[in-house]
């Protein structure tokens, strides 16, 4: 195990329980520097501060683990974190009418680079760190142990493939082993809410279905009933589902993914045929293939009740930032502009560099320049099987509202 000692003046985050260490805090190390090792972390007076894992090849050099001098790091603790992390979802693990949910969030559960997500008999993992990589079979033995999966299926984030140095390839572990076999799998079908969704295997994190919006997507579907709904952005389509299931009058879906849209179709179908949502509603479904940044452009004034804007990220890093907040500016001022007098937005930004500061303030410019007063009616975030870990503000990554747009 290194010690790593910390230039001085650069450990008050650390000792928040901030848990990255960039190399430019690193004053030096002791011990033999190899692939990637555990390491104790020491402030300049000596003074300890954490257990970590330190990998020079990372984009990140050492992520601290525990602040618990008397448990020192090792693979042991790795294990117990996703244990711990498991065990903190049990009340939403037994939640009926809900198959799917997130087990691991990363650092906000200790554990970094990880996302492990829960499909009925599947669980998928996003690997993003080389920390995630290098403990992934030992992580996959855990999960085992704890649900029992069909299959445990891991693939590495395209984002970080190239800064960590990880290859772009999926690993499959069944019974808590990895494994090579070839195995011949159909969609898995899982629950979310009470709506049927199934997800194609070999898809990861893209598997048409993301975990963090269950909590907005009920809510959403309160201000559906007797509205003309646009789902802006919706990729296979729980927005849609959800404000058909609330009555919506019709759902017209917008997104530049062809195959994603057919997928919200026969997701209708399904749900339609076993009587999830009500009958007729995929007459009330139009499908729109297109780029959705210039498509609410050319919507008719005042043809939505309801509009659900749901980008992909635009801001991964903070220098992103500026031009990100131009483009989700101009998305909301469109809108504002569009939408019935009187009706309302569910916007949203998944771009972990926008704090909700940041997205509030957006909106505000987007009103001003729409010439529409806005209220706030509700302020929403991912659900708590994302928590926020307050010594890691970067855990806070989904911000949305939703708002009612008023044109004197």
């Amino acid at each position: 195990m290194h010690t790593i000692t910390i230039k001085e003046g650069r450990e008050k985050l650390l000792l928040k329980h901030h848990p990255w260490v960039f190399s430019g805090a690193i004053g030096h190390i002791d011990g033999d520097r190899g692939e990637g090792d555990f390491a104790k972390v020491m402030s300049a007076n000596g003074d300890f501060i954490a257990y970590g894992y330190y990998d020079e090849k990372s984009h990140i050099v050492l992520h601290l683990l525990s602040w618990d001098e008397g448990t020192p790091a090792d693979e042991t603790l790795v294990r117990s974190l996703v244990r711990k992390s498991v065990l903190r979802r049990a009340r939403l693990l037994g939640e009926k009418g809900t198959t799917a949910l997130r087990l691991i969030h990363g650092e906000a559960d200790f554990l970094p680079g990880i996302a492990a997500d829960c499909y009925g008999r599947e669980i998928r993992i996003i690997v993003s760190s080389r920390f995630a990589d290098r403990f992934l079979p030992g992580i996959a033995a855990e999960l085992d142990t704890l649900l029992h999966p069909a299959i445990i299926e891991a693939s590495v984030d395209k984002a970080y493939a190239s800064s960590e140095g990880l290859s772009e390839r999926i690993r499959t572990f069944k019974e808590g082993r990895e494994t090579s076999e070839d195995l011949s799998r159909t969609n898995v079908r899982f629950i979310e809410d009470g709506i049927l969704y199934e997800a194609a295997p070999g898809k990861g994190q893209k598997s048409g279905f993301y975990c963090d919006q269950r909590d907005n997507r009920r809510i959403v579907e309160g201000y559906a009933e007797g509205k003309t709904v646009l789902d802006l952005f919706s990729y296979t389509g729980p927005f849609t589902l959800h404000a058909l299931r609330g009555g919506a009058l019709s759902v017209d879906a917008v997104d530049s993914s062809e195959s994603a849209l057919r997928h919200l179709l026969y997701q209708v179908h399904i749900n339609e045929d076993d009587g999830v949502i009500p009958k007729g509603s995929r007459e009330r479904v139009t499908i729109t293939d297109t780029d959705c940044f210039e498509y609410i452009r050319t919507v008719e004034n005042g043809r939505y009740d309801l509009m659900i804007l749901d980008p992909p990220k635009l801001a991964r890093t903070k220098s992103n930032l500026d031009n990100a907040m131009k483009a989700y500016k101009d998305l909301n001022r469109v809108a504002m502009m569009k939408i019935r007098n009187g009706g309302i937005i569910a916007t949203f930004s998944c771009s972990a560099a926008m704090t909700m500061e940041n997205f509030r303030m957006m909106l505000s410019w987007a009103a001003a320049d729409a010439h529409a007063e806005v209220q706030l009616l509700r302020t929403l975030s991912a659900g708590e099987d994302h928590p926020v870990r307050l010594s890691f503000p970067e855990s806070e990554y989904l911000k949305g509202a939703v708002i009612r747009v008023i044109r004197h």
